[in-house]
């Protein structure tokens, strides 16, 4: 429903044909759907025989924030509704996309999946089989790759704003509730910015200061501002550890027959970046 077409959005002097079309009706299910399971969650935490936890997590917190009251604003359920909304949304499906174009990418080269699992392997030779958060810190090429394919790859190639205020950008005026469309795709391949864009070259972040965090504009894979993706800590942790762990445990081979130019690099229609055709690769356990 986030892609599909709304009459609304372009003529909304006749946005009443969505009513028509049905398209009203459907996203009020959706809505309602995600909304009861959100507040299943909140129901939970909100319990009073729950057991609890030393280890807070999100909702404990914003649970507390808001019946502390201490905050500039008033937190309501609706703002950790939605909070939990990106969590979810942005943090798991774009990992599963992350992990798929970072193997599509390795498969692609090599000699670039040869030279990770060699880090991964000697730098964390005693974690009999499993790779933590604290193991990676020290995997500097492997950060390297993340970044790279979050570059090339990122899962959601546009992000959305709508302006608060009149403004004026190289002489063309800008009204107040204009919706901007900020091309995060087309950035991380800027010839101006990046030195050979097309090419998959994660050295470039190895003397490079450039993060994803939403600091460096020419790489905004989860935007920037106030308004940065919040579910960015817990998406790139399970992408981090999705692709560590397979590429640590497994070596990864095309199917007989299949060379690497026969990978088709295509992207199904939507929000995110979504490979067109799955990625059929053969795994062998490694010893």
């Amino acid at each position: 429903m986030s892609t599909a077409f709304f009459v609304a959005d372009y003529f909304p002097s006749i946005g009443w044909l969505d009513k028509l079309t049905g398209k009203y009706s459907r996203l009020d299910k959706v809505f309602n759907d995600l909304d009861l399971f959100y507040e299943e969650i909140i129901d939970e935490y909100l319990d009073p025989n729950r057991l609890k936890s030393d280890q807070k997590d999100v909702i404990d917190v914003l649970l507390h924030l808001m019946k502390e009251c201490n905050l500039s604003f008033e937190l309501t359920m609706d703002h950790i509704k939605a909070i939990l909304m990106n969590i979810f949304v942005a943090g798991t499906d774009t990992s599963t996309i992350m992990v798929i174009w970072a193997m599509t990418e390795l498969i692609k080269n090599p000699t670039i999946m040869s030279k990770l699992q060699e880090e991964l392997r000697n730098n964390l030779s005693d974690n009999k089989g499993c790779i933590t958060m604290e193991n990676l810190l020290k995997c500097k090429y492997f950060k390297a790759v993340v970044k790279e394919t979050l570059r090339f790859h990122p899962a959601a190639p546009l992000t959305f704003r709508e302006t608060l205020k009149k403004s004026n950008i190289k002489g063309y005026d800008i009204l107040p509730k204009t919706q901007v469309y900020v091309n995060i795709w087309a950035l991380g391949r800027d010839p101006e910015y990046w030195k050979d864009p097309e090419k998959f070259m994660p050295e470039r972040f190895m003397e490079s200061s450039i993060d994803y965090k939403g600091n460096d504009f020419e790489l905004i894979p989860f935007g920037a501002g106030r308004k940065i993706c919040p579910g960015m800590v817990l998406g790139v942790a399970s992408y981090e550890l999705a692709l560590a762990n397979l590429l640590y445990n497994f070596q990864w081979e095309l199917p007989r027959g299949m060379s690497k130019d026969d990978i088709n690099t295509d992207t199904l229609p939507g929000l995110v970046m979504s490979k067109k055709d799955p990625l059929c690769l053969l795994a062998r356990k490694f010893t």
